[in-house]
This record gives C-alpha cells, sequence and structure tokens, in this order.
C-alpha cells in the first residue's frame, strides 16, 4: 500500500462533527506542508504518536526513482545521527549487565589510542565532550571526504589513532564528532563479542518492536525496499547521493519514520533496560567549568517552543531525519526523507508540523536597554584583526558609519566605553585584546595582531611542499604575484586561494590557516582548523 492510512485514537473516534472538522483542518494542513515532496520526485515519512498511539503516519513521493518505486511507510531511509542514541543505548545497556562503566577512562577499551595526558572517559565520548577530532573532516584534507571512498570502522580507526592532539580539553567543550561514536561501535564489538548490528537486534530492535530497522554495516549490503537518496543538482536534474561507505554506529540506521516513533514509545515509557536506563539515557553532564550541557545519550534535552524536549536531527549524504519527544504532552515526532533537495528552506515540513501541535511561544517584547554612545575616535582603538587562539581564525573590526561591526555585518552594540554587545556575545575590550563570553558562559580571548602583508615577497615566503602525519596528506602551496593557492597533491583537482587576513594568518574554504615559525623566524609548517577538527598540522618538506 502505497500511502498508510491516517490512524485515529479511540478518543478521537468519539468527537464530535466541530472536532471531526478541527482535526480534518490538521491533516489538510500537513499535507500542504509535505506537497513539496511532488508524487514524482523524492519523498518523506511522517509519523506522530500521543501517549505510546500512532495517530498519524503518511508518505510522500518517490523511494526510487529509477525504478519509479512509490515511498511509503515501511520503505526504509537512513536516521543520520538519529542513529547515534541507538549506539548509546547499547553502551548504557552493557553498563546495566556490569561489562562496562561509562566512567571508564576510554584506553581501557582502545588502548591504541594516542595518549594525550588526561583521561577521557565514555561519558565524554557519548556527550561530545572528549575532544577528539572528527575522523571524516580529516579524511576531506586527503581529498577523498565522506562519500567518495568505502570507509570502514576500522579505517576510520586508523584515522583516529594518527591525531597528536585533541580539539578540546576533555570536558571543557561540545564540538560534534563522529569520530566519538565509532569508537563506540567498536566498544561494543570488543565488550559484547559481537558487532552493534547483531548486539543491537536481540537486545533494542526486536523488544522496541522494530522488525524492519537494521544497520548499513556494509556499503554492498542487499537491502529490500530502501529508499535511495538524491541531492538536485545544479541543471535541476536529480542526482544519486548515497552514503557509499561501511562505517556505522554515528549514523547508517536503515528504518522507518513509524518504528523509530516506537522506539521513543519503548524507551520512554520505562521498558528499555531492567530496571529502566531512561534516566541513565537523559542525564545531562556539566562542563569543567559547571556550566550544564545539554547533550545526554546520543540524545539532545533542552526545550523547544516553550517546552522540554529530547531530540536528535540526523543527515547522510542526501538523507534526512529529525526525532522529537515531548515528554509533558506524550507526543513524538518522527521524519524521514530521501532528499536533502529542501536543506535550504526556512522552514522545514516537519517543523510547520509539529508546530500545529507544539505552537510557538508569542514573542515577548524585546527589552530595551538604554543607547550608550560610543565615540568613533574611540572605537576606531578596537579595529583591526584579532585571533582566536583554539582555531586561529581571523576576525576583522572595522568602523563604518560611526558604528563598530566584525567581519563586516555584525553589529557590536555598545553597552559602556568598554563593553559591547554581539548577538547574544558579551564583548569586553582589554589591553590588545577582547573577552568574548558566550550564552553557555564559554569564555574566549581574541588578541590583536598584526595586519597581513601581501606583498609577492612575503606571499613567496609561504610557498612550498608540507605533509601532515595525522591527515596522511600532501599539499603544494602555490604562490603568484600575491596570490597564494593550496593544492592537494594527490588529488590536484582540490585547489582554492587561501586569503590573507592577519600575519600568518589565512582564511580558506575548510578554515582558518595559521603559519608556525621556527626558532630563525622561518616558516616551518601550518595548522589548520576545520568545523569538527581543529589544528591539524602540516610540516613543511620543500
Amino acid at each position: 500500500m502505497r500511502k498508510k492510512t491516517v490512524l485515529f485514537l479511540c478518543g478521537m473516534m468519539a468527537c464530535t462533527a466541530t472536532q471531526a472538522q478541527t482535526w480534518q483542518d490538521t491533516l489538510a494542513r500537513i499535507e500542504t506542508y509535505f506537497s513539496k515532496y511532488k508524487p514524482e520526485n523524492p519523498g518523506a515519512q511522517m509519523a506522530i504518536s500521543r501517549n505510546g498511539q500512532i495517530i498519524f503516519s503518511k508518505a510522500w513521493g518517490m523511494a526510487d526513482l529509477e525504478h519509479h518505486t512509490p515511498m511509503t511507510t515501511t520503505s526504509l531511509t537512513e536516521a543520520g545521527s538519529v542513529s547515534k542514541q541507538f549506539t548509546a543505548a547499547a553502551l548504557l545497556l552493557l553498563e546495566q549487565q556490569g561489562k562496562l562503566s561509562i566512567n571508564d577512562d576510554i584506553h581501557k577499551y582502545i588502548p591504541e589510542l594516542p595518549d594525550y595526558g588526561t583521561p577521557i572517559t565514555l561519558r565524554q565520548v557519548m556527550q561530545h565532550t572528549s575532544g577528539f577530532r572528527d575522523w571524516g573532516s580529516v579524511a576531506e584534507l586527503t581529498g577523498w571526504p565522506r562519500g567518495t571512498r568505502t570507509y570502514s570502522n576500522n579505517d576510520a580507526l586508523r584515522i583516529i589513532c594518527r591525531q597528536k592532539a585533541l580539539n578540546n580539553v576533555p570536558g571543557a567543550e561540545y564540538i560534534y564528532s563522529n569520530t566519538n561514536y565509532t569508537l563506540m561501535t567498536i566498544i561494543v564489538q570488543r565488550v559484547s563479542g559481537i558487532e552493534l548490528k547483531d548486539f543491537t537486534r536481540p537486545n533494542i530492535f526486536n523488544p522496541a518492536d522494530m522488525p524492519l530497522s537494521t544497520w548499513r554495516s556494509s556499503y554492498k549490503k542487499l537491502v529490500p525496499n530502501r529508499a535511495m537518496a538524491y541531492s538536485m543538482g545544479p541543471d535541476g536534474r536529480y542526482l544519486n547521493d548515497m552514503p557509499n561507505e561501511s562505517v556505522y554506529g554515528h549514523g547508517g540506521l536503515l528504518t522507518t519514520a513509524e518504528e523509530l516513533v516506537k522506539w521513543t514509545n519503548f524507551y520512554s515509557s520505562g521498558k528499555f533496560g531492567h530496571p529502566s536506563l531512561l534516566p541513565k539515557q537523559t542525564a545531562k553532564s556539566n562542563f569543567n567549568n559547571g556550566v550544564p550541557h545539554a547533550y545526554a545519550s546520543g540524545l539532545v534535552v533542552t526545550k523547544l517552543n516553550g517546552k522540554d524536549v529530547i531530540m536528535h536531527s540526523g543527515a547522510t549524504a542526501s538523507y534526512r531525519a529529525n526525532l522529537e519527544y515531548y515528554p509533558e504532552s506524550g507526543l513524538c515526532f518522527a521524519f524521514v526523507s530521501n532528499t536533502s533537495q529542501f536543506d535550504g528552506d526556512s522552514t522545514s515540513s516537519w517543523a510547520l508540523t509539529r508546530n500545529l501541535f507544539i505552537p510557538e511561544p508569542a514573542k515577548a517584547s524585546p527589552s530595551k536597554t538604554p543607547t550608550v554612545k560610543v565615540s568613533e575616535a574611540e572605537l576606531q582603538k578596537y579595529s583591526g584583526w584579532y585571533r582566536n587562539p583554539r582555531t586561529n581564525a581571523g576576525m576583522k573590526l572595522l568602523v563604518k558609519d560611526g558604528k563598530l561591526y566584525a567581519n563586516t555585518n555584525t553589529l557590536l552594540e555598545p553597552q559602556g566605553k568598554s563593553f559591547f554587545k554581539a548577538g547574544g556575545n558579551r564583548i569586553e575590550f582589554m589591553d590588545g585584546a577582547f573577552r568574548m563570553t558566550s550564552p553557555d558562559r564559554d569564555t574566549l580571548v581574541y588578541t590583536a595582531v598584526e595586519f597581513s602583508n601581501v606583498s609577492e615577497g612575503a606571499i613567496a615566503k609561504y610557498a612550498g611542499e608540507y605533509y601532515s602525519e595525522e591527515a596522511e596528506a600532501q599539499v603544494s602551496l602555490v604562490a603568484e604575484g600575491t596570490t597564494l593557492t593550496f593544492v592537494q597533491l594527490q588529488k590536484p583537482d582540490m585547489k582554492f586561494r587561501l586569503e590573507p587576513q592577519y600575519k600568518d594568518g589565512f582564511a580558506s574554504p575548510y578554515g582558518p590557516v595559521y603559519f608556525v615559525r621556527d626558532a630563525r623566524n622561518m616558516i616551518s609548517g601550518f595548522r589548520i582548523s576545520l568545523s569538527r577538527a581543529r589544528n591539524i598540522s602540516f610540516s613543511k618538506v620543500k
């Protein structure tokens, strides 16, 4: 059957005509929200439950364009990072069985990891505060990002073990990294003696009534009734965009919207684990500075639309997913799709649908703060380039029309002579630096740096060949006039310009590039920071 019929709760069957019309209005609005998923194009599934009972489930569009196979509510799509909660659940179940503790140092189970001089607990790994660089981000620097090679968990482990440094002090920051869950998948296998894909079937999927769900543990695996994934090409035609890799655990769960709802209802009702593991699944920790952290066990425990919510989103290749559970109302919303076509939309179909049941609260009138005037002469004292000490990213402050801006378009609103507000951040200027405090009270001090010299002679000093043991990548930096070009020697078509910002600091499509000097003040290498992998080192070889 192409589209499963909407399911009604027993209570709804007794609704009055007026109430029934209200429900019909709701259904009509959901159809409007999902009308972008045309019958002949890639599609989506949406399932909604209340108090453990499915009240809505439907599919739109196509599962397979080549074979003209419609999407149904039983078509299997990948859940992306929504999969992480199942890997975390497996680890918590092993802890309940007395086979490990999430307070253990990860080196107890994966001793081949480098010694970073500090313990890294499984809890920190589970909650993305471990500091481990994202292995997929590191792989990008080789010219072979995820999806272009058939990486396995063992391949990922080899990349992870080459990393000589962490993104951050364990427990100090939240930096989302798939490495954490790749390592957890390996730990499940080493501790239980069987792979995660085999452990989850009897321990999670069967008890939760998820007979269709399975893992894409091999890209060669035949999966009946699988929805293929598609992106939109520049010419307006669909392209195949599948996760052609065998790494799983951080993602890779093939499932349906209905089965995601079943899982949520299973664990939220206290049926997972004996006794229930729900308190551990939703347990949060504080950062090292005592500030609460919202990421629990593959689940984000926070507030949305003014209500408590347990949630996670997912994206792998062109598969998309989202799963949200609202404990107060007992409502659960699950969405999966086999296209990334609508990533740029301001509001997604599933979010609009959720808002029908969990409305957005009325926006409070913005509080008026007294206007503080700072002379342009005073503002000019703060202009110039500043460096982020964690990533080496440059930030340019400039005065325009009597106002102070960061990177051209972010206004710094004066709150005092040396205090400013930028979005939700508080900025305090000091001699040769400024302190930025974010809403979660994480404080970062940017230091003033010299402007970049882009003369031919200055740029030529950065040219040469560089090699990274951490990324196993060799690159050439080519100087032409005042232009510096980054060329990946293993894949020469991967090239881009480095844009000068401050002395020894450049911007690139991957992230900030910072050159390091030896005792003779000569360029000896550089560090490049990606969003999930900071300060990967390259040494100059020519």
